[in-house]
């Protein structure tokens, strides 16, 4: 039994400082490892980032994270990711990484993704070279992330998890406005996991979405943005092909949305 603790859109300031700590020295009571998935900070700056650091430096388990859409907003993402890895934080773009779980070989490839839209009402390259950069710039995020998780697959993870900010399936954007689901995630992503293959898939992004979902190849997506958890995380159980998501055990949660 694998169990993943997750939680994205922390949106940390420095009015944050300590907020979600106690709930994350819990952590080894009840997961092996915890995925950040992206929008940790409120502006990307990296004082804000340092907030963040400090609230998951020394943890007694993993941590992997990928950015936000808000951890770019200061335009200084390379910085935020520095402060982060130098606080122990697993920062992927396009990359992944493997974590022991007593023995088994857990993989996580992950990518912030980005936005396009999903099969029969999406973008595509066509026209102008702003809208073709739109939609290459998304293709580039899904073939990263197909890439670490054929990785992982190479290395003989038994365990292969895709992270992502935006989603991969319109399923977990239920309770958003149709008009922005094109803003929220894009198919790239789930052609990528499907092709890949993977056990599990996490993103967050939309605060008003559903936690559950499925790509159309069968794998489990969930949103653990805050906003929709509405806990400091959830921990997931991974054994063999089933999943079942187990509320982590405490009563803190950020106030962050």
């Amino acid at each position: 039994m694998i169990r993943v603790a997750a939680v994205g859109d922390i949106h940390m300031g420095a009015d944050s400082e300590g907020v979600l700590r106690p709930a994350l020295e819990t952590l080894p009571d009840c997961a092996d490892l915890l995925l950040l998935a992206g929008d940790l900070t409120r502006l990307g700056t990296p004082e804000e980032a340092r907030v963040v650091a400090r609230e998951m430096s020394g943890l007694a388990v993993p941590v992997i994270a990928v950015l936000g859409n808000h951890d770019h907003q200061d335009d200084r993402p390379e910085e935020v990711t520095a402060v982060l890895r130098d606080a122990g934080v697993r920062v992927l773009e396009g990359g992944s990484t493997v974590v022991d779980v007593d023995g088994t070989r857990v993989g996580v490839a992950g990518t912030k993704g980005f936005g396009g839209g999903f099969a029969g009402r999406c973008g595509t390259e066509f026209g102008e070279h702003m809208m073709k950069e739109f939609v290459r710039y998304t293709r580039r995020c899904a073939d990263g992330l197909r890439t670490g998780l054929e990785e992982l697959k190479e290395q003989g993870c038994a365990a292969r998890i895709a992270l992502t900010h935006f989603s991969p399936v319109p399923d977990t954007l239920a309770g958003e406005p149709l008009e922005i689901y094109p803003f929220l995630g894009s198919y790239l992503l789930a052609e990528a996991i499907d092709t890949a293959g993977a056990d599990l898939a996490v993103h967050g992004h939309a605060h008003a979405g559903t936690e559950h979902g499925m790509t159309s190849g069968g794998v489990r997506v969930r949103n653990v943005a805050q906003p929709v958890i509405r806990r400091a995380f959830n921990v997931y159980h991974l054994h063999g092909d089933q999943q079942e998501a187990r509320p982590a055990a405490m009563a803190h949660t950020s106030a962050a949305g």
